[in-house]
């Protein structure tokens, strides 16, 4: 339920920019994501991290859209977000004694090392070429696209990626009796 709630101000900038235009969608984002960062806090006295970032960056690249009427500002934060989940992915591979995917998952799942420390790698390779083709996305095609791309192409290939996941995952998997 709570991934679910995370996809409504996308779905809500959709809607706005296809309703209204690029600034409407932009303050309608801007809300919505202040609302669920509220609906977080009040429900669950606590906000995770990437979600205030998230926040943050919302409330800074989309009020720079909003005063000075440049789109970039929008598009660019999704970039920006991307190559911070990458950074974090990649940081926990370094520092500290479990990765970002081990701390997720190891509660539901038990894997080598070395499997977890490959795992957290492609995650943090899977955000930072997101990254990237949202920055090529942003040069190389209209906004329309550019927001198509945003609502349904981002998450179509989240989606894609946890499914390779889960059969690279399902091949390391400890036998279990029965």
């Amino acid at each position: 339920m709570k991934q679910l709630l995370e996809f409504v101000p996308i779905l809500l900038f959709f809607i706005a920019y296809k309703t209204y235009d690029i600034y409407v969608a932009t303050a309608v984002m801007m809300a919505a994501t202040s609302i669920q960062v509220c609906y977080s806090w009040l429900r669950y006295r606590h906000v995770p991290a990437m979600q205030l970032i998230t926040l943050g960056l919302v409330v800074v690249m989309g009020g720079a859209t909003l005063y000075l009427q440049d789109e970039q500002f929008i598009k660019w934060k999704l970039s920006i977000i991307e190559w911070l989940f990458g950074l974090a992915f990649f940081g926990s591979q370094i520092f500290g004694e479990k990765t970002f995917v081990e701390r997720m998952m190891s509660a539901t799942l038990t894997l080598p090392k070395p499997i977890w420390k490959r795992l957290n790698l492609l995650w943090g390779i899977f955000f930072t070429s997101v990254g990237f083709i949202n920055v090529y996305v942003m040069f190389h095609f209209s906004t329309d696209e550019w927001v198509t791309f945003k609502t349904f192409g981002v998450p179509g290939m989240m989606v894609l990626f946890i499914v390779l996941q889960m059969i690279y995952l399902y091949k390391h998997l400890p036998e279990t009796e029965e």
